[in-house]
């Protein structure tokens, strides 16, 4: 018997970061948007804890227990009382260290699929609070569609999106830590008067309404700075994409990969080959959202 979840990658339409706190967290409007990139998350019971992967940039996957699906079937299972003896088979299409919460989403899917495999039926509240524990990003790993995300970004409040919106993501070589990208924000920001973080209601109403054209006039990333420092290179790769004609483009979470909004799937196969052909990227894909989060196959 085995379970297996597919889980979908995330776009932050709009990132608000305030200052650090005394925990070492931000405060953040974390506007999060997920598409139609997965990753697909098996378990199967095993003599013990076991993680492998196979897919894209595989090989750069931890497959030891700081592996976050291999946290999430430890955590739920001490929830429980429970042995996590399982095989935790991560299919992974999601860039790997590219800001689109890939493992997130591999946390989150892991959770779901023990949850199942176990016959345990936590409740849903019970399951976010969980993925909170996890990690910021977790919970709408779990959620998907839209949702904005206060605290450090775990505390959710789903959005309505009244249509669809079409992405290309562009790939870059190698990863950015996300812990390093917040250092160099709180670097350059030091001696700044940061202020409180806040969704933007133009953006929201974008969301809301599906104008794309809208929500390029409101794209907004208060790490992208920091990224771009740190990968200087990534402003090329930006220049390209809106060269090629995106509506918008800016760095997806904390990078490397950055992502391009057009105007409709035409436009974004468009863009992804004169992304590859311009050599500012190692790869682009395209995408769709809003998709649907953590769901059992």
């Amino acid at each position: 018997m085995s379970v297996t979840v597919r889980a979908p990658a995330k776009v932050n339409v709009q990132l608000a970061v305030g200052a650090a706190r005394s925990d070492g967290f931000h405060d953040l409007a974390n506007v999060f948007l997920a598409v139609g990139l997965y990753d697909e998350v098996t378990v199967a019971p095993a003599a013990e804890l076991k993680v492998t992967c196979t897919g894209p940039d595989a090989g750069q996957v931890p497959l030891d227990r700081t592996n976050l699906a291999a946290r999430a079937a430890e955590l739920l299972a001490a929830r429980h009382g429970l042995e996590p003896a399982v095989h935790i088979h991560i299919d992974k299409d999601i860039p790997v260290a590219g800001g689109m919460a890939g493992g997130s989403a591999d946390g989150a899917g892991a959770l779901l699929a023990c949850d199942a495999l176990w016959g345990l039926a936590t409740p849903r509240e019970e399951l976010l609070s969980l993925c909170a524990e996890l990690g910021s990003d977790v919970p709408f790993s779990l959620v998907g569609g839209a949702a904005l995300g206060t605290g450090r970004g775990e505390q959710l409040t789903e959005l309505p999106v009244g249509g669809d919106f079409h992405w290309v993501f562009a790939v870059a070589d190698g990863g950015l830590s996300t812990p390093a990208v917040y250092a160099q924000f709180d670097r350059l920001a030091a001696g700044a008067d940061i202020p409180a973080p806040q969704p933007s209601p133009a953006l929201l109403d974008a969301l809301r309404t599906g104008d794309a054209r809208a929500l390029a006039e409101t794209l907004s990333n208060d790490l992208q700075h920091a990224a771009l420092s740190l990968r200087p290179a990534l402003s090329e790769t930006l220049s390209a994409g809106l060269a090629a004609g995106a509506l918008a483009g800016l760095v997806s979470g904390s990078g490397p990969t950055t992502a391009f909004l057009a105007e409709d799937p035409t436009s974004a196969e468009a863009i992804a080959r004169a992304l590859i052909s311009s050599g500012a990227c190692r790869t682009a894909r395209t995408a769709s959202s809003p998709a649907a989060g953590a769901t059992v196959r």
